[in-house]
């Protein structure tokens, strides 16, 4: 068993989970230089987010099921290897439409460092500690969508095809610590055939499981949430506050910051706090940020203080209770965890898929539309939650 430190394995397992947002994040302040280049609109460049979307929900049902069939590492270095080789691909778009094609790729392959990483949290440490490492990775992760839009600026500077350049390096480097660093925690005899039956059968049971269920849409709910203002920050930062390409670090740092904190918050009421106390404050907390978004809608000007601010104050809640959450769905199925932490990340991106291809060509066009899709997230996410276990009784 490898030795390495909870601290480095939290490391490399948060840089594994944050190649995802890395691969959405740093390419949008780009949008506007993309559309010239390769001759295409605002709608367009909008859709290359739900092309890298979609197959990223699909093909998360099966990262987990390949890692539970040939090991965790080998499924991370099929998945790492081929993004890096679509990112390439990306920066030699001549069109929009190839743009598609390889941001799709980087989609169908980006999932296997976020899925499997989950599934070895859980493979490596057990209750308390787990909820407090999974916290610890979420806190790591939660840098990536703040330091990315920021990176993807200053490789505008250079072109927009830097920014792709830099999502291939940072995808062999990922591929590389996590070959150096983490252990093998499929070993052999506990691996699962590899079948389409198999997979069929293992999801049929995992979603016959109402409690999984109401705990992966609650959890992709509240996080698409906030994803509906990483998804439309083009137009919000840009159209509506008044920022331009460079600025994009004015939301994505206090927002991250506020998901840094809530993850950290989740990590000290580990084991001193039980769940259904954490869940319930951390939907109050939720709620009230969301109402303020609502009243600074309608009663204020648009201004990048008053209308980020409720965004990062709502991602304080959604973090702290991550970590309860996602324990609690991937314990649901303990023989089939990496399958469990498939079928957790597809919810989650299936929702953040219908706000890229749907909801927000409808919202973006107000920062009122904004808030009241955040609004219909939470309440979902509430609705889900509260029959669900870490609400009804006390999960230590």
């Amino acid at each position: 068993m490898n030795k390495s430190s909870p601290l480095l394995l939290s490391f490399v397992l948060a840089s594994l989970a944050a190649l995802a947002p890395f691969a959405i994040d740093t390419y949008l302040p780009a949008f506007p230089a993309l559309a010239q280049d390769l001759d295409g609109t605002t709608l367009q460049l909008q859709q290359s987010l739900t092309a890298y979307l979609l197959p990223y929900a699909l093909m998360t049902l099966w990262h987990g099921a390949l890692s539970d069939s040939i090991g965790r590492l080998a499924a991370i270095r099929w998945g790492l290897g081929i993004f890096a080789v679509a990112s390439i691909g990306c920066a030699l778009a001549p069109d929009v439409e190839t743009l598609w094609f390889f941001r799709a790729v980087q989609g169908a392959s980006a999932g296997a460092g976020n899925v499997v990483a989950r599934a070895m949290v859980r493979d490596l440490f057990d209750g308390v500690a787990a909820q407090k490492v999974m916290a610890q990775v979420q806190m790591i992760f939660g840098l990536a969508p703040a330091v990315a839009p920021i990176i993807g600026g200053l490789l505008l500077g250079i072109h927009w095809q830097a920014i792709f350049i830099f999502l291939f390096l940072y995808a062999l480097a990922a591929m590389l610590a996590a070959q150096l660093v983490l252990p093998e925690t499929m070993p052999p005899d506990k691996r699962v055939p590899l079948s389409a039956k198999q997979v069929a059968t293992s999801y049929r049971q995992l979603f016959s499981d109402t409690q999984f269920i109401r705990l992966v849409v609650a959890f992709g709910a509240n996080f698409a949430g906030f994803f509906v203002y990483v998804l439309a920050s083009p137009v919000f930062l840009i159209n509506h506050l008044g920022l331009n390409e460079h600025q994009f670090g004015y939301m994505f740092v206090p927002t991250v910051c506020g998901m840094v904190l809530g993850s950290y918050l989740a990590r000290r009421a580990a084991g001193r706090f039980a769940a259904q106390k954490i869940i319930r404050f951390a939907y109050g907390w939720m709620a009230s940020a969301v109402l303020l978004n609502i009243a600074v809608c309608i009663w204020l000007p648009a201004n990048p203080l008053f209308n980020i601010a409720p965004i990062a104050l709502y991602n304080i809640g959604m973090a702290l209770a991550v970590p309860v959450m996602s324990i609690a769905a991937l314990d649901r199925m303990p023989r089939l965890r990496g399958t469990a932490a498939s079928g957790q990340a597809f919810v989650q991106m299936l929702l953040s898929t219908v706000s890229a291809g749907l909801l927000i060509p409808l919202l973006w066009h107000s920062p009122l539309g904004l808030a009241l899709g955040m609004a219909a997230y939470l309440l979902l996410g509430w609705l889900c939650a509260r029959k669900s276990v870490v609400w009804q009784q006390p999960v230590v």
